[in-house]
């Protein structure tokens, strides 16, 4: 019997089937440390505990993102080993914060599946959800994959296609308990803009641009546990390159954009995503943003706030799509998300 795992194929899902991830992790300010050292990250409400104690928090979180990378490096080895790419995502959402000490888990529920017409691939789509020690959800979110055929011979599973809602609904949105932005120092944030200096339509250029590095990708994905096969072995791609996780884009992106939009201070939703292109050491990210909806909340001075963030490698800011309705080349990440900002 086989000792090693070489990962599950496309004919290896079925609909209804619950993976449990191995290796619990528990958090540290060290993922902190390492997470600021690899992204210019800089949002107050992450970097401080007197900060965060003033806007109602026990102490500073770690950051929105840490929990989504470690939740989603988890599932790697049952989900995307054998994945050619990662395609998008919906229906995100954080329900807690993470804390220094807490022990993260993960598991998937498989809800679709379909081969693609060439017969040596197909797209697998799941249901995440991390919790921490106590049981508790942190963060829950939907995520569809391709992930390549182990026999291009296998008969095609029967094609379930999921539903999926085009965004969350900014009631369903969580807000930590006890967060109050009432009292929100301007200043200690870094900028002076609040929800109500953002209009529907805007687009913001966070002019900033970083270009990636081979090593730090393999740092940020040794990190999360990322054990995805094309982010570590040049045999795994037909020209032999290393693709960058597209997490590692997120985050790099969000880091960005807070030249202009330094008071979205947490992720609380993720409506839609799509790694558009991809990304290769050497590239420089830049990335813009559009503001697509806002919405009130129940807590003290907190609004949401819906954007698109938009990272490339090139180009103008503000470019999209071309006339054919497809990503532009330079387009690498195109994600639709919820924050809380204050009012």
């Amino acid at each position: 019997m086989a000792k090693t795992n070489a990962g599950r194929f496309f004919e290896d899902y079925a609909v209804g089937d619950v993976l449990t991830h191995a290796v619990p992790r528990t958090v540290s300010d060290g993922e902190r440390a390492l997470y600021h050292a690899l992204y210019p990250a800089r949002h107050a409400l992450y970097s401080s505990d007197g900060f965060a104690q003033a806007c109602g928090l026990a102490a500073s979180p770690m950051d929105d993102m840490i929990a989504f990378h470690m939740v989603f490096g988890k599932t790697v080895p049952d989900v995307s080993l054998n994945a050619v790419a990662n395609l998008g995502y919906a229906e995100g959402r954080w329900h807690a914060p993470v804390w220094p000490g807490d022990t993260l888990t993960s598991s998937s529920e498989v809800i679709g599946v379909k081969q693609n017409s060439n017969g040596k691939t197909g797209v697998v789509w799941v249901r995440t959800t991390g919790r921490n020690q106590r049981g508790e959800t942190v963060l829950d979110y939907v995520r569809w994959v391709m992930v390549r055929k182990r026999d291009a011979d296998a008969p095609a599973p029967e094609t379930v296609v999921p539903e999926l809602a085009a965004s969350v609904s900014a009631d369903s949105l969580v807000v930590p308990e006890g967060l109050d932005f009432s009292g929100y120092d301007f200043d200690l944030a870094g900028e002076p803009h609040r929800w109500d200096d953002y209009a529907i339509g805007e687009q913001i250029d966070h002019v900033d641009g970083v270009t990636v590095e081979e090593a730090e990708h393999m740092l940020a994905t040794r990190l999360w546990q990322n054990t995805a096969k094309v982010h570590f072995d040049t045999s795994a791609r037909p020209d032999g390159t290393r693709l960058i996780y597209g997490g590692h884009v997120i985050s790099m992106a969000r880091a960005l954009s807070f030249n202009g939009l330094a008071n979205a201070q947490m992720v609380v939703g993720l409506n839609a995503g799509a790694h558009a292109n991809p990304c290769l050491a050497g590239d420089t990210v830049r990335a813009w943003s559009e503001v697509l909806d806002k919405a009130e909340t129940s807590a003290p001075g907190v609004g949401a706030i819906r954007l698109r963030l938009v990272a490339t490698k090139g180009g103008a800011p503000f470019g999209l799509r071309g006339e054919d309705g497809k990503y532009l080349p330079e387009v690498l990440l195109d994600l639709d998300y919820w924050a809380l900002m204050p009012m």
